[in-house]
């Protein structure tokens, strides 16, 4: 789905599973600060978006997320995950409840098998499952600002931010009035730099949520059962995830960005070193130069050396070893 926003002066599309939106408006470091300083919005519409309306919303999705929200309160932001029945992550929902409908936000292109997984749990429960994504367009306000929400607009507020849930076809009228537009590598520079993992950039087919942070921020561990709970809490009392995400200052000398899935070793072994772990998200940062997220083994020392293919890479702890 391909925003009306990419029209917009110096707009350069993105790529990949973020195709359809910009990638930068021409001034990538400005747009950074700018989301930094709490102005501009971030034109997220190629998310997907989902809403469960019902009696049975809440108690209902609390059977079947790893977050708890059979009493979430009204306009309470959350997050949530659905897992595999080993404890793999398949979707990660971004959570609100307008006391009549739950909406979420969910990566681009899952909100078809979302909905159908949903769709085939709902039994006798009374809910009803749609994609919105057609009709709903997701809009980021950073941290600190103030700009206006319209009348009627569903508001997502977290540490990070508002996110609106705006009606799609008043994407280019909101946009007039609030600019300037911050075009998504900026958002993504702020993520990296706020530790703030993604589905499908930092996950792959057999990550679990420990390995990432998500416990305690969409993983609540005092809840009843859901699909993969066993291994949640196998790993939680008993053990400890084979991997964690760790941040990576990277040599600021390298003319380009090692991409993800760009193989890490320890320095010290060479380049024909065992691989110890993979780069899911490089950026360049306004402040911190080229810095990226990582996963690597767990037995990973702190203190190691590390290179990112021929980048050298100091690591920050994210998840403790």
């Amino acid at each position: 789905m391909k925003s009306p926003l990419l029209s917009l002066p110096g707009a350069v599309p993105a790529e990949g599973v973020d195709e359809g939106v910009a990638a930068h408006y021409g001034d990538l470091f400005r747009e950074q600060r700018a989301l930094a300083e709490g102005t501009g919005f971030v034109d997220l519409s190629h998310r997907g978006v989902v809403s469960v309306t019902g009696e049975d919303r809440l108690s209902w999705l609390h059977l079947l997320l790893t977050q708890h929200v059979s009493d979430l309160p009204t306009g309470q932001a959350t997050e949530a995950l659905i897992l595999s029945a080993h404890g793999h992550i398949e979707h990660a929902l971004y959570l609100v409840d307008d006391g009549t409908t739950v909406w979420a936000h969910v990566e681009p292109g899952t909100q078809g098998a979302l909905v159908a997984y949903l769709e085939s749990m709902k039994f006798f429960n009374r809910v009803e499952v749609a994609d919105r994504t057609d009709e709903f367009a997701v809009v980021h306000l950073p941290a600190g600002s103030i700009a206006e929400v319209p009348e009627g607009v569903v508001v997502r507020e977290t540490p990070y931010g508002r996110d609106l849930f705006l009606p799609r076809a008043d994407l280019e009228s909101y946009a007039e009035k609030s600019g300037p537009a911050v075009g998504l590598l900026a958002y993504e520079a702020l993520r990296v730099e706020q530790h703030r993992p993604r589905l499908g950039f930092e996950t792959d087919h057999r990550t679990i949520p420990h390995e990432l942070g998500w416990i305690g921020t969409a993983v609540h561990l005092q809840k009843g059962c859901y699909r993969g709970q066993e291994t949640v809490a196998r790993v939680q009392n008993l053990g400890k995830p084979p991997r964690r995400l760790v941040f990576l200052h990277l040599d600021g000398s390298e003319v380009h960005l090692p991409p993800a899935g760009t193989d890490i070793r320890l320095a010290d072994e060479g380049p024909d070193g065992r691989k110890i772990g993979f780069v899911t998200t490089s950026v360049r940062h306004h402040e911190l130069g080229p810095v990226a997220l990582a996963l690597v083994k767990r037995n990973v020392p702190l203190d190691a050396r590390l290179v990112a293919d021929t980048t050298a890479a100091a690591q920050e702890v994210v998840v403790e070893p």
